[in-house]
């Protein structure tokens, strides 16, 4: 494989909003020599937040609400991060995100353990086979016994797990911790500002008792004996299939292991993996170019309106300037400024390698899931919007700045924080999302990024879901019947908007041969 593919590596961090997944994104960061200062520093009058975090809505409220995406050089390795946002109203997001990554951080709190949304995104792992790294994080904090906590992931997240790293004590009389993978141990000082110097110690010596105590010491060495006869060999075969995970143990806001966890991370973890297209397998080190986008974003610079659409480059080599095909299109287009990025800080560059993350200016020429090639046509799935679980209408409050809104809500679209139907008995429109928080969200992006106003109203509806059938007749039948139900999607898609589940079902039952579909895409 070519070695500038080799030295890639594309992964995600998730976990649930609380479980300190910032802090450690910061400290990867930090380490990557992106940041001089990480973590959260708080004061009367300040406070710093996230690099990942870049919109005004997630500075003030201190949530991610869309994914960074951000690259750095560490040692020889080429880091690609997604950061995705924990909250579960924005789990589409990540969803879509855990199509473009190789590798998976699952950051899990020490005291709270395994929580709902963590179980969610990990299902996704599993039906990908992607390979999965925990970091158990907060051990500075009282929480559960580290082994209880490897029983509850185990149990939680079906899956096998091997500690890599141990740690001493935990809440105020954490001292560090012990790196299984390469056998040393390294103590830290807390510290939010800066990385700490490592003190290495050989564990069976009297020098570990001098450092954290005799009593300290004895029940790390009981500890390490105790993995070492339950827990299997690490198998590095076995994490790159998805069927183990190495486990970390720290506290990243005061950079206690979070090191260790990167040095083993990026010496095990795969580098560009094949991606599955309807047509056939895409092998990374093939010499033409192909990727796809998996992500929109609008606004990420205030000062221009402009979208860019995040391209996973799955093989070959992109190179500035040069005419690629867009499938869906039919066309070529070139692109003059790709660019990678430090979350809102970006750079232009020259070329970029299977595995990495690029930006493409977008006018609106792409929708999430589109491909571009060297004129193979290609078309890669796996990337659906979700039936909406919550439905309001949408309505211009503000009649001066009705060409504002519509641009606003078309490239919010876009972006697939919501999808938009319009009513075909009354012609309103409706936006419908997983979570109430998209809203406010949407609102909020509306009048701060477009300076139009909106106000929503009230529509009590179950489930959106999408109908074919290749009976033609039952099928108008069936939008006779419903019609006051019945919507159209951006694509023109006929949608039926179910009030409730009993009346689903009966539809259901009473249209045996209309196909009722949860997804966007079938």
């Amino acid at each position: 494989m070519n070695s500038e593919i080799e030295r890639r590596r594309t992964f995600a961090i998730i976990a649930h909003p609380d479980a300190g997944k910032t802090s450690l994104t910061e400290k990867l960061l930090l380490f990557g020599g992106q940041i001089q200062v990480a973590g959260a520093v708080k004061s009367n009058k300040i406070k710093k937040t996230a690099t990942s975090d870049w919109m005004d809505i997630e500075k003030q409220r201190g949530i991610s609400v869309t994914t960074s995406v951000m690259e750095f050089d560490y040692n020889d390795y080429k880091i690609n991060i997604l950061d995705t946002p924990g909250h579960q109203d924005f789990a589409e997001d990540t969803y879509r995100t855990l199509t473009a990554v190789d590798s998976v951080i699952i950051v899990v709190d020490g005291a709270k353990g395994v929580e709902s949304q963590t179980r969610k995104l990990m299902e996704v792992c599993r039906m990908r086979n992607t390979p999965v790294i925990i970091f158990v994080n907060k051990m500075d904090r009282e929480g559960k016994d580290p082994f209880d906590l490897l029983d509850e992931l185990e149990e939680e997240l079906s899956i096998s797990v091997r500690p890599l790293s141990w740690p001493i004590d935990q809440g105020a009389r954490f001292k560090g911790v012990y790196n299984i993978y390469e056998n040393n141990l390294n103590l830290f000082q807390p510290s939010k500002q800066i990385v700490t110097e490592k003190v290495e110690i050989d564990i069976n010596t009297e020098e570990l008792d001098k450092h954290i105590g005799t009593p300290l010491a004895e029940k790390l060495r009981a500890d390490l004996e105790l993995i070492e006869g339950v827990y299997p060999e690490f198998d590095k075969e076995g994490y790159l299939d998805g069927k183990i995970a190495p486990v970390f143990f720290g506290s990243a806001l005061n950079n206690f292991g979070v090191q260790e966890m990167l040095n083993c991370f990026v010496e095990i973890a795969p580098c560009p993996r094949p991606t599955h297209a309807v047509e056939r397998d895409i092998n990374p080190d093939e010499n033409k170019f192909s990727g796809f986008i998996f992500k929109i974003t609008a606004n990420i610079d205030p000062n221009h309106r402009s979208c860019i659409a995040f391209c996973k480059v799955c093989s070959g080599k992109f190179e500035r300037n040069t005419p690629y095909f867009h499938v869906r299109h039919g066309k070529t287009m070139r692109f003059s400024s790709p660019t990678q990025f430090m979350a809102q800080r970006k750079t232009t560059v020259d070329e970029a390698w299977a595995g990495d993350i690029i930006g493409l200016p977008d006018n609106g020429t792409f929708k999430i899931g589109d491909t571009l090639t060297e004129g193979e046509l290609l078309h890669f799935q796996g990337i659906p919007s979700f039936s909406p679980e919550m439905f309001k209408y949408i309505e211009n409050a503000d009649p001066m700045k009705q060409k504002q809104l519509a641009k606003g809500i078309d490239q919010l679209m876009d972006e697939g924080v919501a999808q938009l139907f319009v009513n075909q008995f009354n012609g309103r429109k409706i936006i419908g999302t997983v979570g109430q928080l998209q809203f406010e969200v949407i609102q909020y992006r509306l009048e701060n990024e477009y300076n139009a106003k909106c106000r929503w109203e009230p529509l009590s509806l179950y489930k959106a879901c999408w109908v074919e059938s290749d009976d033609k007749e039952e099928l108008e039948a069936f939008k006779k019947r419903k019609y006051q139900y019945m919507a159209k999607d951006r694509e023109g898609r006929d949608v039926f908007l179910a009030d409730s589940g009993y009346v689903l079902q009966m539809a259901q039952m009473d249209f045996k041969n209309i196909k009722f579909h949860f997804t966007s895409e079938f």
